[in-house]
């Protein structure tokens, strides 16, 4: 009785004020839950807000933590109201086994519920601030995406990787802009403190895209209270090449990216050439064989950053196929099966200016961007000199890969001359080009 109607054996043979109290909290409750699947299935965006909500999953998690202490003093009770002392031997070792194991499952499920919702909570709060919220700039959102390697004080600094996801506001549909690291000679965002310390661009000497973070952190007095001096000059100079307005900015640490893969179960990935996996002298150095691989964290990190035998450029295309496959492997399934592993390697690997009221948005358009093709454009030669990239080129190549991606591609205009050939998303030359850093369909390329 107590395990299907909590109360309802106080109410039949015990203190009845105790067993009404119950019943009627377990009646609120389940009500409560069937009005939440109700709302929920008239709108999706709701659950996503119950499990987004700090204050919401605090107040979740402590009152699962009370019901599972209420519901195992109901079952200690009603072991009391059926009287075990008048039963043989035998049948009161079974009545405390039956009702012990039943105590602990309901309990133990509870408590792991409020462990979960913790856990979930503890993500949002660490990783997510309150900070400003950013409108969508001519429909679309823009988030700059950075690769950088851990260590101590190190975020921000020299990022590996830079790549722009311009999201379709209604839709989803992401376009994939690729920065190349090395990228020099370029202006920064008008009006911005970069642009006032390089009105000419920033042309000194070795100064490349992945230094600026640097730059701004060796000067960082010029950016008054900012706490993230580096990224902020990056943001400035993405948005002077691109002419994209940034939305929000996530730094990904590279090291924790191998956790997240390990959480996922792995990522398959089609290898078109032997990829290096460490170098010669090194223990664990071993080759990516060609064919299509379930890659480990270990593996797919390498896959993504190997340049022996390559250049910046393939790496730029492993990395966006990496990226691709994540968003469309992982199921729903997956992520609930590996909930808490996967929360620990994202709070571990992940930085952000995005506001936890956000989460929601973009996650539900994440879910709408998994089932349509992903497109890119990147900024590498032969297209683009990265040492005096013409910027006024490059705009036109981000607006006409973005136009492309809505449908607003002009069909009569001319085609532009293509590279001699496009080869796999893994594998090509600086003269051929690379699949995967020019296309409208990311999947197809990889």
């Amino acid at each position: 009785m107590t395990l299907v109607l909590p109360g309802s054996a106080q109410l039949a043979a015990g203190n009845k004020t105790i067993g009404r109290i119950a019943l009627r909290i377990w009646a609120g409750l389940a009500g409560l839950v069937v009005l939440v699947v109700l709302i929920t299935l008239a709108w999706h965006g709701f659950a996503l807000w119950l499990g987004l909500n700090a204050t919401l999953l605090s107040l979740i998690r402590i009152t699962l933590m009370i019901l599972a202490v209420a519901w195992a003093a109901l079952f200690f009770d009603a072991w009391r109201l059926g009287e075990p002392l008048t039963l043989r031997q035998g049948q009161r070792l079974t009545v405390v086994g039956v009702n012990g194991v039943l105590c602990l499952s309901v309990a133990g499920t509870l408590l792991f519920g409020a462990h979960v919702v913790g856990v979930q909570r503890d993500f949002i709060v660490t990783t997510f601030g309150s900070g400003k919220v950013s409108d969508a700039e001519d429909g679309r959102y823009n988030v700059l995406l950075l690769g950088g390697d851990s260590g101590k004080g190190r975020w921000g600094l020299r990022p590996d990787s830079l790549t722009v996801a311009s999201i379709d506001a209604e839709t989803g549909k992401t376009v994939l802009v690729g920065l190349p690291r090395n990228m020099a000679n370029f202006e920064f965002a008008d009006g911005s403190v970069m642009d006032e310390q390089f009105p000419d661009g920033f042309d000194c000497d070795g100064c490349l895209l992945n230094g600026v973070s640097t730059w701004a952190l060796d000067n960082k007095e010029l950016f008054g209270d900012s706490k993230t001096p580096g990224i902020d000059a990056t943001v400035s100079a993405v948005e002077g090449i691109t002419d994209l307005k940034i939305s929000y900015w996530a730094m990904v640490n590279l090291e924790g990216f191998k956790e997240l893969v390990d959480a996922v179960g792995g990522v398959t990935l089609n290898v078109r050439d032997k990829i290096p996996v460490g170098l010669p002298h090194e223990d664990f150095f071993h080759y990516i064989e060609p064919g299509k691989k379930k890659l480990n964290g270990f593996d797919a990190l390498w896959f993504a950053r190997a340049r022996e035998g390559s250049d910046d450029y393939s790496r730029m295309a492993r990395q966006k196929c990496v990226m691709n496959a994540l968003l469309t492997q992982v199921s729903p399934q997956t992520a609930v099966r590996n909930f808490e592993k996967i929360m620990k390697a994202t709070s571990g690997m992940l930085s952000t200016n995005l506001p936890a009221s956000e989460l929601a948005r973009f996650i539900d358009l994440a879910g709408k961007a998994k089932e349509q093709k992903m497109s890119t454009v990147s900024l590498v030669p032969p297209t683009i000199n990265t040492a005096d990239p013409d910027i006024d080129k490059i705009h036109d190549m981000v607006e006409d890969a973005i136009d492309r991606a809505e449908g607003k591609k002009d069909e009569k205009a001319k085609p532009k001359k293509k590279p001699k050939s496009t080869t796999g998303g893994s594998i090509g030359s600086r003269d051929e080009g690379y699949a995967a850093n020019q296309a409208d369909d990311l999947g197809a390329a990889c």
